[in-house]
């Protein structure tokens, strides 16, 4: 597994700062499968994203940051800004 602070590219050219969508999920409360269930994905996929093991495709990216409420840009790790 990657550190948590480290930066990875999706095959669109975006960054996504790993551990986000892990802070984010569990400051909700959800299980890993409860996001999966809200993105049409497996479990194992959403892990793929969290871990950074998945490259997340940008209609996801999309998604989440809805389901989030937060920016794309924060997502990405471009704002510390929600």
């Amino acid at each position: 597994d990657l550190p948590s602070g480290l930066v990875y590219t999706c095959r669109e050219g975006m960054n996504m700062r790993l551990g986000r969508l892990q802070m984010l999920r569990e400051e909700r409360g959800w299980r890993q499968s409860d996001m999966a269930r809200r993105l049409w994905v497996g479990q194992s996929t959403y892990s793929g994203y969290e871990t950074g093991k998945i490259q997340v495709p940008v209609d996801t990216l999309l998604k989440l940051a809805d389901i989030y409420g937060v920016s794309i840009d924060y997502l990405l790790g471009r704002t510390d800004k929600r």
